[in-house]
């Protein structure tokens, strides 16, 4: 908890890390809330664990080389980043020993009495004895290198996160070695979790881990195994790309990418019961401290423990099922287009399905009419519906043009191989602004219609990605609006082509006029109150970390603005403090869903700007990436914004979190989480589109093929 003492000058910002602390606690308590099914319980321990693993890839590494560049260097909020490492890893233990005690004593225990045989500790009978050794022998043992550890066989290179087991030895080997310790390493084409037979009991699994140390005397014949001991390292695995010396961006990814998985050494994990003389040396030999380690009462990693949830099939231990609503109902491919012409289209995941996108991109991609498909791609996926579309489309002889933005952080690989097969089949492909990450979420198709040629254009807050798509909030919007469809076009020449940047329209686009109109809406709204006028805004974003931003936004609170901020993540603003914020609430939601769509609302008098956008309000997204935030035109989709993705998050009973002006959350009591209740009321409450049975064969049968 950070305390800040309230004062009537702007206080100091929230720490960034601290905050994203904080959030990783706050999914930790839904591990910890027994109304969520067990299994899903599972899932946020695990969900923590990932999280985890990427604060230390990226932003703990990043703390740890700029104090060894500059020691000096203080955080944003002020703090000494010495201070801030010591407190990161203080709480990182304590979020650690929470993990494990949920795991060891709550959820562990509850899955087993609910029929789920899972042991990472098990009692061996002579049946499952027999069972893992034949299994060891035909399925482990072949892939494994045991390394020896002597003057001719150094300490080998480990992967980042990679499962690794120090073996303790007793004897002399064949070549009278005297051995003492040895390195194995798990191949990650070994599966982590292992099914076991039926006999063993319904939904019965274990560990690789656990085969691996129980056999693993099978490799050092003739020798004494005192002691097995896994252990986990962690690296820094942000990607370096010199831009000044660079002059082709795939080639020094494809350069950069191998050796992601050795940087340098930042977390090590090992066993409970891991001797300190073993800890001692896994420490030298990474370049660790005793205050980079940590100890598991457990498995070293918690996240793949996401398997277990993922292969048990017991629909009573998981949220329930639910259908996407579908309020967009492509007949025919026809109907796409023409119900896009008679009006914009507003889609809302995942409560609404994304097969509306992948239907007017098969349509684009079929139809002879269409010229032109233009997208951007940041996340997809190593599998997707939507990039064989780009594909089918390029084989067809359309103009395909795809913005792949390579330096997507851990998809960088999936987009190199995406772009090369697009590549392959004629489809134009470039790689954005070097320095810029293209994030902006843009579609745009290009048909002749009457001897002109129309746009049609699609514009969201997340990625093109189906399986995101139905676990993420978000919001799409479906549109051929002339000048909204003009300023996308605008965005795709920048990006294609070389010249000075042109006036938008209505989009806002970093790194151009995001930040600037996101400062220009804030002070429209503190004049109004000035002036005695009701004046109101609210925001709904990842994470809220821009000074100048945060600076605006409490200017508007003393002005008089009610501010109401739902901010799922890091948050640096500080709420609540007199004469500075008491006019601004923060809150925060965390549950079955990642909340993830960026709504800005401005009151405007009596009627009120909505803008959806890819950016959260942080220096990156305003300076550094290419993004689009663009206005609901139609008042009646601006209003469903309204009443679907803001006024639920912000009632007494939404069951949020709420930060105080201590930078610390408490959770706010509520009838029902509000994602269940908005998963109840939208998934039913509107009545699919009327279609002909023939019809919706007819869908459902191109959906297949």
């Amino acid at each position: 908890m950070e305390t800040r003492k309230k004062s009537a000058s702007p206080p100091p910002l929230l720490n960034r890390e601290f905050g994203i602390l904080a959030f990783n606690e706050r999914v930790l308590a839904q591990a910890a809330d027994e109304t969520n099914p067990l299994l899903e319980r599972l899932r946020f321990v695990c969900i923590v664990s990932s999280n985890l693993d990427e604060f230390y890839e990226v932003r703990f590494a990043g703390l740890v080389e700029q104090t060894l560049n500059d020691p000096a260097t203080r955080e944003a909020d002020g703090l000494p980043l010495g201070e801030v490492i010591e407190t990161v890893r203080s709480r990182v233990r304590d979020i650690v020993t929470r993990q494990y005690e949920l795991l060891n004593r709550s959820i562990l225990p509850a899955l087993e009495s609910a029929g789920v045989n899972f042991r990472y500790r098990p009692e061996w009978s002579p049946a499952l004895e027999a069972w893992g050794r034949h299994h060891f022998e035909e399925q482990i043992f072949p892939v494994l290198t045991p390394i020896g550890l002597d003057p001719a066989h150094p300490f080998p290179r480990v992967l980042n996160k990679s499962l690794n087991i120090a073996v303790v030895l007793e004897g002399r080997d064949a070549f009278g070695r005297d051995a003492k310790l040895a390195i194995v390493q798990a191949p990650r084409a070994l599966p982590r979790l292992i099914p076991l037979p039926d006999r063993f009991g319904a939904n019965a699994s274990i560990l690789l881990s656990t085969v691996l140390i129980r056999y693993i005397g099978e490799l050092f014949p003739g020798l004494t195994v005192r002691g097995c001991h896994p252990f986990r390292v962690t690296r820094n695995s942000d990607l370096f790309v010199d831009e000044e010396e660079m002059t082709n961006l795939k080639q020094a990814l494809q350069g950069e990418l191998p050796q992601r998985h050795f940087g340098d050494a930042v977390r090590l994990e090992v066993n409970l019961d891991c001797p300190q003389e073993v800890v001692s040396f896994l420490l030298v030999q990474f370049g660790l401290e005793e205050a980079d380690l940590f100890r598991a009462d457990g498995p070293v990693n918690l996240a793949r423990l996401m398997q277990l949830a993922d292969f048990i099939e017991r629909p009573d231990l998981k949220y329930p099922a639910f259908q996407p609503n579908h309020t967009v109902l492509f007949a025919n491919e026809d109907e796409v287009f023409q119900t896009i012409a008679r009006g914009d289209v507003l889609l809302h995941h995942p409560f609404e399905s994304f097969d509306p996108v992948l239907d007017f991109l098969r349509a684009a991609a079929s139809d002879p009419t269409v010229v032109a498909i233009k997208q951007t791609i940041y996340r997809t996926g190593a599998e997707s519906e939507l990039m064989e579309l780009l594909l089918r489309a390029a084989r067809s002889g359309k103009e395909v043009t795809v913005v792949v933005e390579l330096m997507a952080r851990f998809d960088e690989e999936t987009n190199l191989n995406w772009a090369a097969r697009l590549e392959e089949v004629g489809a134009h492909v470039v790689y954005g602004v070097v320095g810029h990450k293209t994030h902006a979420k843009m579609l745009l198709v290009v048909r002749r219609e009457a001897g002109r040629l129309k746009r049609y254009a699609h514009l969201g807050t997340g990625n093109y990605h189906p399986r995101t798509a139905r676990l993420y909030t978000d919001f799409g919007l479906l549109t051929t609006n002339e000048t909204l469809t003009a300023d996308v076009n605008e965005v795709f020449r920048q990006l294609t082509g070389l010249s000075k940047a042109r006036k938008l329209t209505h989009i806002w686009q970093a790194p151009f006029t995001l930040h600037d109109n996101v400062l220009a809406a804030i002070a429209a709204e503190g004049a109004r109150a000035r002036a005695g006028g009701r004046a109101r805004i609210i925001g709904k974003m990842n994470a809220l970390l821009e000074p100048r931003v945060i600076a605006a936004l409490y200017a508007a609170s003393r002005a008089g603005v009610k501010i109401e901020l739902i901010v799922r993540g890091a948050c640096a603003l500080v709420p609540g403090v007199a004469g500075v914020s008491e006019n601004i609430r923060v809150v925060s939601v965390v549950g079955r869903f990642l909340e993830h769509s960026r709504i800005f609302w401005f009151g405007n008098g009596a009627e009120p700007l909505v803008y959806l956008s890819s950016a959260d309000w942080m220096d990156r997204n305003f300076f550094r990436r290419v993004e689009v935030c663009f206005p609901l035109l139609d008042s009646k989709l601006a209003r469903r914004v309204y009443d679907e993705g803001l006024s639920p998050y912000l009632k007494r009973d939404a069951g949020a979190w709420e930060l105080d002006s201590d930078g610390a959350y408490a959770r706010r009591a509520g009838a029902a989480p509000v994602q269940q209740r908005l998963l109840a009321e939208l998934t039913h409450a509107q009545a699919p589109q009327a279609v002909s049975l023939k019809s919706m064969r007819k869908v459902m049968k191109r959906r297949k093929g």
